[in-house]
């Protein structure tokens, strides 16, 4: 946004017959350009790759929040957009997020319009397998939190198989910073076995992450989230994919580069008592 004003101060803003097609087709390369070469760093990346938690009533999802952005925002739908081409990409989010139409799209992408089409289904197409989750408030995630760490703090495997969904899956992403799983865990057996492991109290967790963390239940990327507070710090955010079967994923954050904005909300916020539970 910032570079796209500084070219527009500079611009000779007497031939730009409509400012708001200028604006968008400069602002919209620029992310393209943001876009390749953050791809790129992403292919050398440590570990799996996760998207930044977005706690519920940050000032990105805007006054109200609504079904739409909430799903936009989930970690299921960030990660399947990392999925789409950069081209997809602009042309998904120019058409659905700011409803323009496939001939101002073509224009500012340089396409045509019937390409422009094409490009928007083969997006729509990719992203046709992410799933509706229920809708859930601060009471419902806390309470479905509290029964995954009681879960998680009661040594029982069965205790946590019986939460999963049998196709359960857990991913982790320590950016090479805070050691994480370097491959996906699948399986309600085998994700059960690694959460029993990974909350199990120890010393060298609580060096690992600067201290021992005060747990707090939330709402992030539209689902309950367990949160690991240490200090003033949020040192990590779980997030449970929670379906009508059972808790389908646990996207573990842990990658201390991908939490600053999340410790930022959370010194602003009133997040309430944090839960029970020795760990």
């Amino acid at each position: 946004m910032q570079d796209t004003f500084l070219r527009w101060q500079t611009a000779d803003r007497e031939h730009v017959e409509t400012p708001e097609a200028w604006l968008t087709k400069v602002l919209t390369n620029l992310c393209l350009n943001r876009l390749t070469s953050a791809r790129a760093r992403r292919e050398t990346y440590v570990g799996q790759w996760l998207p930044e938690p977005v706690f519920a009533g940050d000032r990105m999802l805007g006054p109200s929040e609504t079904a739409e952005q909430r799903e936009s925002v989930s970690i299921a739908m960030l990660t399947l957009m990392e999925r789409l081409s950069a081209q997809e990409r602009a042309v998904y989010v120019l058409r659905e997020a700011f409803g323009y139409t496939h001939g101002e799209i073509a224009g500012m992408l340089d396409l045509s319009e019937a390409n422009s089409q094409q490009v928007y289904r083969r997006a729509k197409q990719h992203l046709a397998t992410e799933r509706r989750r229920p809708t859930v408030d601060a009471a419902a995630a806390r309470k479905i939190v509290e029964e995954f760490l009681a879960a998680a703090l009661s040594g029982k495997t069965d205790s946590l198989v019986r939460l999963l969904t049998d196709d359960a899956i857990a991913v982790g992403d320590g950016g090479g910073v805070v050691f994480s799983v370097p491959e996906p865990i699948t399986g309600a057996l085998r994700v059960a076995r690694f959460l029993r492991t990974l909350f199990k109290p120890t010393d060298a967790k609580w060096e690992m992450i600067g201290g021992r963390p005060e747990l707090f239940a939330v709402v992030a990327n539209g689902v309950p989230a367990l949160v690991l507070v240490v200090g003033d710090r949020v040192a990590g955010v779980f997030a449970l994919d929670v379906t009508a079967d059972g808790i389908a994923a646990v996207h573990a954050q842990a990658n201390p580069g991908k939490l600053a904005r999340a410790t930022r909300q959370w010194a602003g916020s009133a997040p309430g008592e944090p839960l029970t539970g020795d760990w």
